[in-house]
């Protein structure tokens, strides 16, 4: 979110009306191998940021899905890639 909106979590830089700013989270349940799982996704107030890849899936049809990407970071500062989930169609 602070590369999206061009500064930090605690600057008053977004709060003037001016421009856009951060606007909390909405959760959202993943379906695992392991059971669901419960994600928070960030929102902005103009609905300008998409957190997730999005990629064209042959479903069918083919069709804009949003990919999930659930990172870690190890002790040794090293990043692992938890899962990747497709969701549904973008804008749903």
């Amino acid at each position: 979110m602070t590369a999206h909106l061009g500064y930090g979590k605690h600057e008053r830089v977004g709060q003037d009306g001016a421009g856009n700013a951060r606007n909390g989270s909405r959760s959202k349940t993943l379906l695992t191998k392991a059971g669901p799982i419960e994600i928070d996704v960030p929102r902005d107030r103009a609905g300008t940021f998409t957190p997730a890849i999005v990629v064209k899936i042959r479903d069918g049809q083919v069709a804009n899905r949003p990919i999930y990407v659930a990172l870690a970071v190890t002790a040794e500062g090293n990043r692992d890639i938890l899962g990747l989930w497709a969701c549904g169609p973008v804008g749903l």
